[in-house]
């Protein structure tokens, strides 16, 4: 029991020195997935000073300055001791754990996978890759790329003892903010999970709120420095309006596709291994209808989906 509570102590990395970043370092980090956030997180292991090599289905055009290109996952696999992935879901990961597996002359003895899988493929892409003799470290992030960008994004992450303090020079790479939360891979799905429904919720509710002040005349910014102030407050009030919605940049960087998948799979987990999931079930319809009707756009588009319907 000792050892359960130590394992989800957080880790605190702010304020390095020049000597700790050194000590940190360790190898090479294959990267697969150049996405938005997989962007940012890979230049953030750049800049801590790890050698990159880094790969993405959809070509170079996103390599961080400083990172190397590898030619297929095979590649990184052969050059880089740890792999990070960063992927849009489950079959992906599985797919490319697939490949770094039957990767002849593999370097690479460990995963750390920053993607939003669920529960189930976590757990399941583990038990393979432990076959395989390969750790798996299964590390969510939360924050956005703007988090990302300004390394205040949380890693929330889970494996075995051995595993995460292989891992550790990496994960404090992607981020200055991260907290172990189990032992077993997929405990850090789950969170990543709930995390996500609030977020979704938050800001479907907060849409359908400020549509229905507006709708009677009152002004947007006067309405959220006054929730900003009051018990309605929340990160879709103090965040994603004030920046996104109340600007019109709608430039988050996350997708609502995404934002439906990850409630979705919350639903799954819900459904496998109980729970309740009335008012979640009522907000993944919400944010179906949205990808439905504007695939792909940016999630902090929902205040004018919802204001329009």
């Amino acid at each position: 029991m000792r050892g359960a509570r130590r394992s989800v102590r957080p880790t605190r990395t702010e304020g390095h020195t020049g000597r700790e970043e050194g000590r940190m370092t360790m190898g090479t980090v294959g990267f697969v997935g150049l996405g938005n956030m997989g962007g940012a997180l890979a230049e953030n292991l750049v800049r801590r000073g790890h050698r990159v090599v880094a790969y993405d289905v959809a070509g170079p055009g996103r390599l961080p300055a400083g990172a190397a290109l590898a030619g297929d996952v095979a590649e990184a696999a052969r050059r880089a001791d740890v792999m990070v992935l960063s992927l849009p879901d489950g079959a992906a990961c599985e797919q490319v754990a697939g490949e770094i597996v039957a990767t002849g002359g593999r370097r690479a003895a460990h995963v750390v996978d920053t993607s939003t899988i669920g529960v189930t493929a976590a757990r399941g892409i583990a038990a393979f890759l432990a076959k395989e003799g390969v750790g798996y470290v299964d590390a969510p992030v939360s924050g956005g790329v703007a988090g990302a960008r300004a390394r205040t994004l949380t890693v929330m992450y889970a494996g075995s003892d051995d595993d995460c303090a292989r891992v550790e020079p990496v994960l404090a790479g992607l981020s200055d903010h991260r907290r172990r939360v189990g032992e077993q891979p997929g405990l850090a799905q789950a969170l990543k999970l709930v995390n996500n429904v609030l977020s979704a919720t938050a800001l479907a509710a907060t849409s359908e709120a400020v549509a229905f002040g507006r709708s009677l005349g009152l002004d947007m910014e006067t309405m959220l420095e006054v929730l900003n102030t009051s018990s309605g407050r929340s990160a879709a009030t103090s965040d994603k309006f004030p920046e996104h919605v109340l600007t019109g940049r709608y430039a988050s960087g996350f997708a609502n596709s995404l934002m439906a998948k990850d409630v979705r799979l919350y639903l799954e987990a819900v459904t496998e291994h109980g729970g309740a999931a009335r008012i979640a079930t009522v907000t993944h319809s919400v944010w179906k209808r949205f990808a439905d009707a504007e695939p792909g756009a940016d999630f902090t588009r929902i205040y004018p989906h919802v204001e329009g319907t």
